[in-house]
């Protein structure tokens, strides 16, 4: 399975679906889902370290300018209180799209590895599983950097806490690994797609190049801490989770959330179906008169 979604993956981003002999005029029509309206954060839960699920005493997640925006201006000094925002639907076969940028300085007391340092976290349990002093979700994340203005520091890394992944066939135990991104330097904005196929495949591109691929997502490892115990079963396949937005001590804006399910209705008799779909779900399909 590891190289045939790689072509399912190329299919789908790197040329345009056909709409020659389409079951019906919208099949090919790609539906994304905006998990943020541009306005408020319904829909999305946040979970930070000291504090318990759904407080944010000094409002780190926080809606400026039209964007999702992770502020400290409200912080005297970062104390580790690592925080994500979770969305409110678990997910399992789709493409995630982010619109990020780093701006303003780092908050006083933030590691230095978090020097314009966020992600994006998936295949995580619920937050409500998380306990007070969890530091990070046992999940995959994608990890987002910007450039200092002079290093080469790449984008859309993969970092594990409490899971391993596999790489060409082996089972790959570093923490976090680089991806071939470009380095972003400045506060422009930066496209990163996502593709998650269960856990088969996971694939990272950044404005519109493939920068890093693995397969089977499970849990294993250590880079996690507070956790409850009962929570990490090391070996357990990671096939489908919650995802979340970082807060790791700078300031990071995310204009752009939206997601394309590649799970639905597979009956090309159905009034619902989708040709991108790869997943089956046949409780979906909805059919006409």
């Amino acid at each position: 399975m590891a190289r045939i979604p790689v072509f399912l993956f190329l299919a789908l981003f790197l040329s345009s679906c056909s709409t020659q002999d389409a079951p019906s005029p919208g099949a090919d029509i790609q539906e994304w889902e905006q998990l943020f309206n541009g306005a408020s954060l319904d829909g999305w839960t946040p979970k930070i370290r000291g504090s318990a699920w759904g407080e944010d005493p000094r409002q780190s997640f926080r809606v400026e300018d039209g964007s999702i925006t992770v502020s400290y201006d409200q912080y005297h000094r970062f104390e580790e209180e690592f925080g994500h925002l979770f969305y409110e639907k678990p997910f399992s076969w789709y493409v995630l799209g982010l619109e990020y940028r780093f701006l303003g300085d780092q908050v006083e007391g933030g590691p230095g590895w978090a020097y314009r340092n966020s992600g994006v976290m998936i295949h995580s349990p619920p937050g409500e599983s998380m306990t007070i002093d969890q530091d990070f979700p046992i999940s995959i994340e994608v990890q987002l950097l910007g450039g200092n203005g002079t290093d080469d520091r790449s984008t859309a890394n993969l970092c594990t806490p409490g899971t391993h992944v596999e790489m060409n066939g082996e089972l790959e135990t570093r923490h976090c690994i680089n991806s071939t991104s470009q380095t972003y330097h400045g506060d422009g904005w930066v496209r990163a797609d996502i593709l998650v196929l269960g856990d088969s495949l996971i694939s990272h591109k950044v404005d519109g190049g493939i920068v890093l691929e693995y397969e089977h997502p499970q849990m294993g490892g250590g880079n996690v801490n507070g956790h409850d115990p009962a929570q990490k079963q090391d070996g357990k396949m990671l096939t489908s989770g919650y995802l979340s937005l970082q807060s790791e001590s700078h300031p990071v804006q995310f204009r752009k959330v939206e997601l394309l399910n590649l799970e639905g209705c597979m009956d090309t008799t159905a009034t619902n179906y989708k040709s991108y779909f790869l997943f089956s779900d046949q409780d979906a399909c909805a059919y006409g008169q």
